[in-house]
Order: C-alpha cells, then sequence, then structure tokens
C-alpha cells in the first residue's frame, strides 16, 4: 500500500502522477522541475518569439528545482535532510555542470552528508 503526496507549494505535476508517493518509510519523488509555483512558467528561460528557447540560466534552474524539492518533502513531513539520492538531468553538460555544482554545494555544503547523485 502506498500514499499519493501533492504538494500545494509546488507546481502542478506536467501529466497524471502525484508529486511523491510514500511507501512504508521510503518517499519516492517525481520528477521535478525549475517551474514557477504560481505562474507554471519555467525559471531562468528566455524565449525567440516562435517558442524555442534563446537562453537559460542553469543557476536560477537549479534553485528552482531545489525551492520545488523542498516544497514536496515539507507536504510529505520530509525534510532536505532526509534525502538520500538525487539524480539530476542536464541538457548540456559540459556547458552547465560547474554552474550546478556550485548551486549544489550552496545547499549541500558538506559532502559527508550531502545526498547520493
Amino acid at each position: 500500500m502506498s500514499d499519493a503526496v501533492y504538494a500545494a507549494a509546488a507546481p502542478k505535476a506536467v501529466g497524471s502522477y502525484p508529486h511523491a508517493r510514500r511507501v512504508g518509510n521510503l518517499l519516492f519523488l517525481s520528477g521535478i522541475g525549475p517551474r514557477d509555483p504560481a505562474t507554471n512558467a519555467i525559471v531562468g528561460n528566455d524565449y525567440f518569439a516562435d517558442g524555442r528557447v534563446r537562453r537559460y540560466d542553469i543557476e536560477a534552474q537549479a534553485r528552482a528545482v531545489f525551492a520545488n524539492v523542498r516544497a514536496v518533502l515539507a507536504a510529505s513531513g520530509a525534510t532536505w535532510e532526509d534525502l538520500v539520492d538525487v539524480t539530476v538531468y542536464l541538457t548540456d553538460m559540459a556547458r552547465d555542470f560547474k554552474a550546478y555544482n556550485a548551486v549544489w554545494t550552496e545547499f549541500f555544503p558538506d559532502p559527508a552528508s550531502a545526498p547520493c547523485r
């Protein structure tokens, strides 16, 4: 048996799934992106008139994702310190990893207590 979790403070899921699901004492979060909960806009994106992405701000997007993860954790009764493993998908590893890693270090300053990734 599992319990679905929906976080009012997080952006609505883009598909038909919950923000998280609790199974026993484990919590599984669905994929969480950098959307603003109030506007549903992707934080840090600048678009051409035809809708294509002109540029994006990986640091702003990483911070938005972490804020959304915190909202889902809070709605689940969990905390940032409960995270055990984090999977991140970067669209341009060569361009974005250094900036993403700097933001990661702000949120997880101690490698000994940071989640795996």
